[in-house]
């Protein structure tokens, strides 16, 4: 199975975010979670090109503590078969990032069926859920003198994504089944490629 693309990650911790560096989250427990948008991908024989997903959870701790509460999007576009094939990916059935995080969120809604409205464009990039989700990025402002700053990571063992940019959110905000707002917290953006066995 092969999956390639973008993800947009945004979460209530500092910018940064101490979990790409195997720490704990800013405030002790995460709030957030990633949007995939596949540029090409199959799963079970099943083709995905051009699909949008979405994860949110809240966890009442770390990741890696469990006891999450998730909410799963996923692209109104997608036929039946498409639909069964994502869900399968976000239970952590057939390999890739969610056979490691699935059992962290036990408690799940949906998937929902919802409209996408993705801006690719770096610290300018935004995505709509529907009315459910708004996340808006914008560069992280340097406190002192107010000059923008434009980090990027590398991330060799990273889950997610191997490299990104960083920034902050203007907006994310999420409000269907869980519900918050994080707006002015962290934010990445960056390509993602699975391959994995079934």
């Amino acid at each position: 199975m092969h999956l390639t693309g973008t993800a947009f990650i945004a979460c209530n911790c500092d910018w940064g975010c101490p979990c790409n560096f195997n720490a704990l989250p800013s405030k002790g427990h995460c709030e957030g979670g990633w949007t995939w948008q596949i540029e090409r991908g199959v799963v079970d024989d099943v083709a995905l090109d051009g699909l949008t997903f979405s994860v949110f959870v809240k966890w009442p701790g770390a990741i890696h503590h469990g006891n999450g509460e998730g909410l799963i999007f996923v692209d109104e576009r997608a036929s039946a078969a498409q639909r069964a094939a994502i869900a399968t990916l976000v239970d952590g059935k057939c390999g890739g990032p969610w056979a490691i995080l699935a059992w962290t969120w036990p408690k799940v809604h949906g998937p929902v069926a919802v409209p996408y409205q993705i801006v690719k464009n770096g610290m300018q990039s935004s995505v709509k859920c529907g009315e459910a989700m708004t996340l808006e990025f914008t560069s992280i402002k340097n406190p002192v003198n107010g000059n923008e700053a434009f980090p990027r990571m590398i991330l060799p063992q990273g889950l997610i994504v191997k490299e990104g940019d960083l920034g902050a959110s203007q907006t994310f905000k999420l409000d269907s089944g869980i519900s918050f707002d994080h707006s002015g917290q962290y934010t990445a953006i960056g390509p993602f490629d699975y391959q994995w066995k079934a």
